[in-house]
């Protein structure tokens, strides 16, 4: 593994962008292309950690180098050429090692960051100092998962602290990330599982613990959607468990009692997901489709207790409906 900072380039910066990187070729020179068109005028690093590429992006890597020291932002190198990878929760936390930003931009290598990014992120990081601080995205190509990018672009502020409940993911994208490296040691690190593993899911959810979540209602990023991205090796099962977990440990313990909303399958699935303490607060599973409640009632397979299957005419009260939408996952 090689790493490290000349002792001439020892400096502190305002800004480290970190960006892991591993057979990035056909997306690096764009992508360090829009870290030298930012418009903001303090000092700025660029923090590479190259995990174990075969292709070009070392080569395109140094090239770049030259043109961002050569237009004042630092560069800094770090990485190891071993036959097989580490992961990306391992390559940004050796990014995030090497650098001396006050404060940390993550990017991803396939993605393009708009030039006013670091600028106006660092700007509200400075306003909300124990948050991590996203942005809107533009998602390339235009017509993948327009839903998604709908969704992660529209959320209220208060619905990205209370909509972690109900998704798969961070409810601000991890490579739109910004924040300040005292925080990020507060929270940190990455898990370092590797392939397989959602380190940016498990970051969040601690993050989450102790600070709060902050949006810049700009579209800073292109966000590119590949098969090959990092994602996709994450199985939905892996984050089904991490959810309801944390499901259990923030939001169950403060009621007595609370419905399912979903009568059908995935009402079924998050029943059988939780612990028995936790099954024990359901009264009833709640649907609008008359055909999934016909049955009335659901009995758990290891389970004696017969919870009923209740249409929304039935008359909830408050507190029952308050909750309903908490736990549609």
């Amino acid at each position: 593994m090689w790493a490290g900072r000349p002792e001439e380039e020892a400096m502190r910066a305002q800004v480290s962008v970190i960006l892991p990187v591993h057979n990035a070729e056909p997306w690096l020179d764009e992508c360090l292309r829009s870290v030298l068109q930012q418009d903001f005028e303090g000092s700025m690093e660029l923090s590479v950690f190259n995990d174990a590429s075969k292709d070009k992006s070392m080569a395109i890597i140094e090239k770049w180098k030259v043109k961002l020291e050569g237009s004042g932002i630092l560069v800094v190198i770090g990485g190891h050429d071993s036959p097989s990878p580490r992961g990306v929760g391992y390559s940004k936390n050796q990014a995030i090692a090497q650098s001396s930003g006050s404060y940390l931009c993550f990017l991803d290598s396939d993605d393009v960051m708009m030039p006013q990014r670091v600028r106006l992120q660092l700007e509200a990081a400075v306003r909300h100092p124990t948050s991590i601080v996203g942005c809107q995205v533009r998602r390339e190509p235009p017509n993948s998962t327009e839903r998604y990018t709908r969704w992660i672009n529209r959320l209220a502020p208060g619905q990205l602290l209370m909509q972690v409940f109900t998704s798969n993911g961070p409810t601000v994208v991890m490579p739109t990330w910004f924040c300040s490296r005292a925080w990020f040691s507060h929270v940190g690190p990455f898990d370092e599982g590797g392939q397989g593993v959602p380190e940016d899911l498990l970051l969040f959810y601690n993050h989450l613990r102790k600070g709060g979540v902050r949006r810049v209602d700009q579209s800073l990023l292109l966000y590119r959607y590949h098969p090959s991205g990092a994602t996709h090796s994450v199985l939905e099962s892996t984050i089904w468990t991490h959810r309801v977990r944390f499901l259990e440990e923030r939001a169950l313990p403060h009621w007595a009692t609370f419905t399912i909303w979903n009568a059908g399958k995935q009402g079924r699935r998050l029943y059988r997901s939780l612990t028995a303490e936790a099954r024990r607060k359901v009264v009833a599973f709640c649907d609008v489709d008359e055909n999934k409640i016909k049955k009335g009632f659901y009995c758990y397979e290891d389970s004696q207790v017969w919870r009923p299957l209740a249409p929304l005419s039935w008359g909830l009260g408050p507190a029952q409906v308050a909750t309903l939408h908490l736990v549609h996952l």
